[in-house]
């Protein structure tokens, strides 16, 4: 039986309610590099897209889920993104937006839980994540959870005068 719920969170639908939540991280200058984000966001625009979000993963090729804790708290958000229902594959990515609710198992035990979905409700063969290489933490976590390192993507994500590397991760379900 495959649940969205762990031991300490569970995974939900976008409601309307995280508006305020999705405004603080979606202008959080700090996680732009990860998100590909240059500009901030209107509470009108990201009005528009929760409005948009109950949107099927099959017609959109994405999906967004709030990772909240066992008190109904909202603590970060796990994405799929390039969802290919034909060849069996998406991508992912989490972030758990409050710094002190890093590092407690929140995000290790997203992943899990949306592997486990992706894997055996939607039947894909191979999910794969884009991880800086200077996020230690990050590649720590998903390789703790199967995620093989495949690939490097060299000179990937430009933060103002630099360039860094990308580390390409891949799980899959044989």
């Amino acid at each position: 039986m495959v649940t969205l719920k762990g031991n300490h969170i569970y995974l939900r639908a976008l409601e309307q309610n995280d508006l305020d939540f999705l405004f603080e991280l979606e202008n959080d200058t700090d996680v732009w590099e990860l998100s590909g984000t240059i500009t901030p966001y209107s509470k009108n625009v990201l009005q528009l897209y929760l409005d948009n979000a109950h949107r099927d993963l099959f017609d959109v090729k994405q999906l967004r889920l709030v990772i909240c804790d066992l008190n109904e708290k909202a603590v970060g958000l796990i994405d799929v993104f390039d969802f290919e229902p034909n060849h069996k594959r998406a991508g992912i990515g989490i972030i758990i937006l409050d710094k002190e609710q890093r590092n407690k198992g929140f995000g290790g035990e997203a992943v899990s839980i949306l592997c486990n979905y992706l894997f055996n409700i939607l039947g894909l063969r191979q999910i794969y994540a884009n991880i800086l290489e200077e996020n230690v933490a990050s590649l720590h976590l998903f390789k703790k959870l199967g995620f093989v390192e495949i690939g490097i993507k060299k000179d990937w994500i430009r933060d103002k005068n630099t360039f860094k590397n990308e580390i390409l991760l891949q799980k899959i379900n044989r």
